[in-house]
């Protein structure tokens, strides 16, 4: 069986009740989540072997995030404990017009503080086939995005496949500290995943032709997007998701993959959405599942499209759909009815 290895930051998720403001809530509900481990869990759900790696502070809230790792079925010896705190997010739902927010409390976290004598790569790839981080990761600090650099060279030392979503926060970095550190990072990477906006943010590559904040997006500009970032880092694939926004609450959701000769496009979905917090993870998790099986490219992309739109439908960071439920909707059953 195919063993992935992810590495990143999972934070505290906490939420005011339903649509309530922050100013609003009396209570926040508490949740677990972040990138990288939301693809671990995401992957062990479908089968897979999956491994997170981070550090956590070695008190319960740091267990309790371990807990729900564990409780999903992720692999978390490779964990390692130290430092003092566990990594915060605040998650206001948006509605209708008023978007969401997201308020950070994660500076000093156990990850963040880490060092890179704190991981031996080497044995944590034994037996190993791909290795997966975002560009969250690198922005939590200089020593962080040498760790990131450190395991992609373990990695590919090892002959695993890898890959980066790019995943740009501008809360956590400049544009122009995000182009200098992962223009080093992405020469070591097979498969880069991007958004509709993360080529612009970080590389200054823009899709001709569209306007993400008017919800218009030009499948040629991405093609060529897609194009030039495999020319410029030599990527041997390049995945896109291609989110419309129409509102808070209703979304356009599609997908393109590039590999290197064809362009393939995935059909589009109209998404009432419930969560949208993990969209991209589950889109990535899906296309590595698809991947490891050996599927057809535009097998595998309808397969990581069609989980990650019902991602949409499901509360907290977490994709929890199974590989039947992903692969009916792909075959074309949207229709939501009870399933008995």
């Amino acid at each position: 069986m195919s063993k992935v290895i992810t590495f990143g930051e999972i934070m505290l998720r906490l939420a005011p009740e339903g649509y309530l403001r922050f100013v609003q809530a009396s209570s926040f509900q508490a949740l677990y989540g972040g990138g990288e481990a939301n693809v671990a869990i995401a992957l062990a759900n479908f089968g897979i072997d999956a491994a997170f790696v981070t550090r956590l502070p070695p008190h319960e809230i740091g267990q309790a995030a371990l807990n729900s790792l564990r409780h999903y079925g992720v692999d978390t010896t490779c964990i390692v404990r130290g430092g003092e705190r566990l990594g915060i997010y605040y998650l206001e739902k948006g509605a209708s017009q008023r978007a969401s927010k997201v308020i950070y409390d994660r500076a000093g976290s156990s990850i963040a503080t880490a060092r890179k004598e704190d991981f031996d790569w080497e044995a944590i790839f034994e037996g190993a086939s791909w290795f997966h981080f975002t560009g969250i990761s690198p922005a939590l600090g200089d020593n962080v995005a040498e760790i990131c650099a450190q395991a992609l060279g373990a990695a590919k030392a090892k002959g695993l496949k890898t890959s980066c979503d790019l995943n740009y926060r501008r809360n956590l970095w400049s544009r122009e500290k995000a182009q200098e550190v992962m223009s080093r990072l992405m020469p070591q990477v097979d498969l880069c995943i991007a958004n509709e906006e993360d080529a612009s943010d970080v590389f200054g590559i823009k899709a001709k032709g569209s306007d993400v904040s008017q919800g218009s997006l030009d499948h040629g500009g991405y093609q060529e997007v897609a194009q030039t970032l495999a020319e410029r880092f030599g990527f041997s694939q390049v995945a896109i998701t291609l989110r419309e926004s129409i509102s808070a609450n209703d979304n356009n959701w599609a997908a393109m993959l590039y590999d290197g000769r064809d362009f393939h496009f995935s059909k589009k979905y109209s998404i009432h959405i419930v969560d949208r917090v993990g969209g991209g993870d589950s889109f990535g998790a899906g296309l590595i599942y698809a991947q490891l099986q050996g599927w057809p490219l535009k097998e595998g992309l309808e397969f990581a499209v069609a989980a990650s739109c019902l991602k949409h439908s499901i509360e907290g960071d977490y994709n929890l759909v199974s590989v039947q439920e992903a692969q009916a909707l792909a075959g074309g059953d949207a229709s939501g009815r009870v399933q008995r």
